[in-house]
């Protein structure tokens, strides 16, 4: 069944603020679920279980044809292993969960930055000034002495966001794949790698899953099912109901989330100076995002 879009300037329905409020929540917490299972697991281990579980559900998608081949490699290669590699390393070494889960948010700016560098799209003033804002936030956070010796785990984090901007700019120009069956394809391509990975430079795997309390197997499938599938799923429905800049947003509030679990429930740290950086990283990002959905709708008027 075709979806109608809605008018794009139409109040959004109780189902689409349901479904932006459930993706904001299963992102924040998935931040959570992946500090929770790297302290007990190695970080390319837990990577390649999550998608072990994301494999078996997504697989039915993952059926001829492949147009677009070669973007579509890169697409699974850098959203793949190396985002991901990145992205549960960092959270491993991180002490903290908020200054990281701030840090990922990145990705936003990444994206326009790789928009405008590699596809000649405009860069704002306002989006460059946004940038700007959102990179002292993660610095200022960073050298708080609390979180001054996650900065390791913070420049792998940003380092996994570049990567996912780049894959966001590619994918963009890669519209004739259905996001879950590009998905699928991705965590095909993650699972292997990331496993290989871990046999080439991790060690005790085995004596890490026998360590394994329910809680961690509980992590893994929130991060396999409800975050690979259902929150992809309701993604795939907003932004086929409405432009993506309408929605996408109302999911910088996914930090939020994941610092309040932090701080409620794993004992993170929470410094004036944190929240500080934390608020300017979030603002800047809101920026970016708020001016590339400006020029995208003066680009449809056009």
């Amino acid at each position: 069944m075709q979806i109608t879009p809605d008018k794009p300037h139409s109040p959004l329905s109780l189902a689409e603020i349901g479904a932006i409020v459930a993706i904001v929540v299963i992102w924040g917490a998935n931040n959570a679920a992946a500090k929770v299972a790297t302290e007990v697991l190695p970080p390319l281990m837990t990577g390649a279980i999550r998608f072990a579980i994301a494999a078996l559900c997504l697989i039915p998608f993952v059926r001829p044809p492949f147009p677009n081949w070669k973007s579509l490699l890169l697409i699974v290669t850098l959203g793949g292993p190396l985002h991901y590699g990145l992205l549960y390393w960092g959270f491993s070494l991180a002490d903290d969960l908020s200054p990281v889960a701030v840090a990922s948010q990145l990705w936003i700016p990444f994206t326009t930055l790789f928009a405008f560098l590699l596809l000649g799209e405009r860069l704002s003033i306002p989006a460059l000034i946004g940038m700007i804002v959102a990179l002292v936030g993660v610095a200022w956070m960073s050298v708080d002495p609390t979180a001054l010796h996650d900065w390791p785990a913070i420049l792998a984090i940003v380092a996994a966001a570049a990567f996912w901007g780049m894959t966001t700019v590619i994918a963009r120009r890669t519209t004739s794949i259905p996001p879950l069956k590009m998905q699928g394809l991705l965590a095909c391509v993650a699972l292997p790698t990331l496993a290989f990975g871990s046999a080439m430079f991790e060690r005790d795997q085995v004596e890490a899953v026998r360590a394994a309390t329910p809680l961690i197997w509980v992590c893994l499938l929130w991060a396999g099912v409800i975050s690979s599938v259902f929150a992809t799923s309701m993604v795939f429905w907003l932004v086929q109901k409405r432009e993506a800049g309408r929605v996408t947003p109302y999911f910088l509030a996914t930090p939020v989330v994941s610092i309040a679990i932090g701080w409620g429930l794993l004992g993170d740290v929470i410094t004036p100076q944190i929240l500080a950086g934390a608020a300017l990283t979030m603002g800047g990002v809101a920026v970016v995002a708020l001016a590339e959905r400006g020029l995208r709708a003066g680009a449809a008027k056009a």
